[in-house]
């Protein structure tokens, strides 16, 4: 009886073991953060700040995984196909969410079917530069060049269908002018060119140009945005220099696979939105250029909506195609 007793008892003692182990490991399992960027960009930075802070939340690894590739295709189908469990998250720009989808004839994904708002992280407005040195000082200039030699004017965007290339389009449709679109396979070699002359501009990420910018290696001449940057309080918006709506706010945002549990996408959301509030996610937004603008996950796949809309309608009357 007795070795009946010990038996039943360390089979209790192991099973209670092995559920512990189980509870254990599962706490452990690592949150990926996958990027569409590369490596070192201002996206990938903002990647790794947040993980740090994440995983101090939610008291697991956090991992960021980079997959560039596809305008941010590669990254969205591997996440849209990744367990719905909240461990493999996505930090995309709007490119990939709002743009890709009514450029691509045929995506690899989609979206709205394969992808769950958590929150926006931040946002940022495009600013027009030029060449420091260049004859063209503002924007004016650059217009009435524009008009007295055709196809003199260029502007260099990091590839087509990215959120330069959008404020381009909204620049021409704004002021009719003949502007040719110069697409570069990223922002690196555009800005290079533009510094270098060899173009005659480029719509970029405030945040990805101030080092330049403070550097006086390009000028910036206006801001695609309803209101001035307080980093660059000195340019003025579109709008007011008689160009209307001319707004291409780029934003980064975290998402999971879709049917992802609720509770587990609030839980991440509310994560999130202390990280973004954290004191190291103020000091990197405030020297950035960049926004911090957490929202809900129905806030968020509302603006997202709107976006869609916004840049179906520049694709179709600028007829862009990924052939161009």
């Amino acid at each position: 009886m007795s070795i009946l007793k010990n038996t039943v008892m360390i089979k209790s003692i192991l099973a209670l073991a092995l559920g512990l182990a189980a509870t254990g490991a599962a706490a452990s399992t690592p949150t990926t953060v996958v990027v569409a960027f590369p490596a070192g960009g201002p996206a990938d930075t903002l990647a790794r700040v947040v993980a740090k802070e994440l995983e101090a939340k939610l008291q697991v690894p956090v991992v960021v995984e980079n997959k560039p590739g596809g305008n941010g295709a590669i990254a969205a189908s591997y996440v849209g196909r990744a367990a719905p469990d909240g461990n493999t998250l996505f930090l995309s720009s709007a490119g990939a969410i709002a743009i890709n989808p009514p450029l691509y004839p045929k995506l690899v994904y989609n979206p709205k079917k394969d992808l769950q708002p958590i929150t926006m992280l931040v946002s940022t407005p495009e600013v027009l530069i030029v060449p420091a040195n260049g004859k063209i000082k503002d924007v004016k200039q650059f217009l009435d060049n524009a008009a007295s030699k055709p196809g003199d004017a260029t502007l260099a965007s990091s590839g087509i269908g990215s959120m330069p290339h959008m404020a381009i389009s909204l620049l021409k449709v704004a002021t009719k002018a003949e502007i040719l679109h110069v697409p570069y396979r990223g922002a690196a070699p555009a800005i290079n060119d533009t510094v270098g002359g060899q173009v005659g501009g480029f719509f970029g990420d405030i945040s990805g140009l101030m080092p330049f910018i403070k550097d006086k290696r390009v000028l910036p001449i206006a801001i695609a945005a309803p209101k001035r940057s307080a980093l660059l309080p000195d340019v003025p918006t579109f709008d007011e220099l008689g160009y209307r709506n001319v707004y291409a706010n780029n934003w980064y945002g975290m998402f999971a696979p879709k049917g992802t549990p609720a509770d587990k996408v609030d839980a991440l959301n509310k994560a999130l939105r202390e990280v973004m509030a954290s004191e190291s996610l103020k000091n990197y937004v405030g020297s950035t250029g960049i926004e911090a603008t957490p929202t809900s996950p129905d806030e968020f796949a509302r603006i997202i909506d709107e976006d869609t809309r916004k840049w179906a309608d520049v694709i179709k009357t600028e007829g862009i195609t990924v052939n161009e």
